[in-house]
């Protein structure tokens, strides 16, 4: 093995203008983001199918990896498509190594394997990250999720107690949070997948294409503890369900564990196999209420205590906005912390400490959305209304230039302005396949940095589906 390593050290060249690449990274994320995590980050070398970077902390590389690894390995992959990993090392571990003139190849390929590696590959392991911030340990409770939450530490400690368990919620309720935790504490001496619904559909058909099937089912039967992120995504999709349906009971009848995950009970799940539902409905199935609003409270308070561990206590958010926020932010635990974020955002880039007045003005929209829900349909007609067409001309299969423009600005607006998924977005303008509400979202989020008017249209709509303003039209 070291010999191969050394043959492949053996070819090194940069090919790689990592500038490039961190301009990239500078433009797709958000600025905030790019200054604390992304910025620091160096190319060391490049290999023959992988790079390798350098980060100052374990902590860092692990906030890296659960949450922007894949869209940074796109972004060098469109420089280097044979790269299909990258990997990591610590600064403050490696220095000696690194800054080493002296140190001989052999030195090299032992570090290169060593702990303080990570990688990410193009393979099923892509999409089984399990995220080391989101553990039992920093999971808030309260009444609401007290019942999830044991349940999820009883199967921690007790494979197929429970099997297989159910969670469901609304969105950012904290289920994907428990999945992670239970996969987290039994993924040393286990074998665990934690995968979305969406994802394993992505792998089954993609499996299908390249005929390696086969593969396919050994890799997810072959599983200790399976955990599944969103099921209800797997709705109408016949194939994929019958697969599922027998990779389910060939992990039951080994007793592995299952933990599934979605937004409503097994017996409301639509276009799901009813033989399916029953599997569901036959382990223990837990509900995850909306937080109250002492649970909302106590999440905003161990956030900021994070946030002031990470910017060395130079966070300070007074109490009367932690309790307008815990108060008016009602939709999800992920929309609070979300308001926490921007906050937090204003208060570093302005240097001061919000006002509740200013507060009101950051979370708007939020403010907004927690009293009325946007609809998908709402959206539809505001926008048939504003470029003077029919809802009928809208949701046609026609792709004359003046419905296309409307349609795509439709579907991307139904994209940030609710918590709809691609294939419920697509199915809301005639069934229409899921990569066509990606193209529609990303060609108008593109064509928003590059048309001013188009840009200003936007906004104005998002007024008045949010707002009902009017006069912005």
């Amino acid at each position: 093995m070291n010999n191969n390593l050394q043959n492949s050290n053996s070819v090194i060249k940069k090919k790689i203008d990592w500038q490039t690449i961190q301009f990239e990274m500078r433009g797709k994320f958000a600025q905030d983001i790019f200054e604390s995590w992304l910025k620091k980050i160096e190319l060391v070398d490049e290999f023959k199918n992988y790079i390798l970077i350098s980060v100052s902390t374990r902590f860092i590389r692990d906030w890296i990896t659960s949450r922007y690894l894949d869209q940074i390995l796109q972004i060098v992959k469109k420089y280097n498509k044979d790269i299909i990993r990258i990997e990591f090392i610590i600064e403050d571990n490696n220095k000696a190594i690194l800054n080493n003139s002296e140190s001989n190849t052999n030195d090299r390929n032992k570090y290169l394997i060593n702990d303080n590696v990570s990688f990410i590959k193009d393979s099923f392991l892509q999409y089984n990250r399990i995220d080391p911030n989101k553990n039992f340990e920093n999971f808030i409770t309260g009444p609401s999720n007290k019942l999830a939450f044991e349940a999820s530490k009883k199967v921690s400690q007790d494979i197929a107690h429970y099997n297989p368990l159910y969670l469901h919620g609304g969105v950012g309720m904290g289920k994907t949070h428990l999945l992670n935790s239970i996969g987290l504490s039994l993924k040393e001496k286990n074998k665990v997948m934690l995968i979305s619904a969406e994802r394993f559909m992505y792998q089954f058909v993609k499996s299908l294409k390249s005929n390696e099937m086969v593969k396919f089912k050994e890799y997810f039967r072959n599983t200790d503890i399976l955990l599944i992120d969103d099921i209800q995504f797997m709705n109408g999709k016949e194939a994929m369900q019958e697969e599922f349906f027998h990779t389910f009971n060939a992990l039951l009848e080994k007793d592995s564990q299952i933990i599934i995950s979605a937004d409503r009970p097994p017996n409301k799940l639509a276009r799901i196999q009813e033989r399916i539902k029953s599997r569901f409905s036959g382990g223990l199935v837990v509900d995850i209420q909306n937080a109250d609003y002492e649970l909302r409270h106590k999440i905003i308070k161990s956030k900021i205590d994070e946030l002031k561990l990470f910017y060395s206590n130079q966070i300070n958010i007074t109490e009367e906005v932690q309790k307008f926020i815990s108060t008016e932010i009602r939709t999800s635990i992920r929309e609070l912390v979300g308001a926490l974020n921007r906050i937090v955002s204003y208060s570093r880039i302005y240097n001061k400490v919000p006002s509740l007045s200013e507060v009101r003005v950051i979370l708007k929209d939020l403010l907004n959305l927690s009293e009325n829900k946007v609809t998908i349909d709402s959206i539809q007609t505001v926008v048939c209304k504003f470029f003077k067409i029919s809802k009928n001309e809208m949701l046609s299969p026609r792709r004359s230039r003046y419905l296309v423009r409307p349609r795509q600005t439709a579907i991307y607006l139904s994209k940030i302005l609710t918590s709809k998924s691609l294939p419920e977005i697509g199915r809301a303008f005639s069934n229409r396949d899921h990569t066509t509400v990606i193209h529609s979202v990303k060609t108008i989020d593109k064509l928003r940095k590059e048309d001013k008017e188009l840009n200003i249209n936007i906004d104005s709509l998002k007024n008045k589906i949010l707002y009902n303003q009017e006069n912005e039209i």
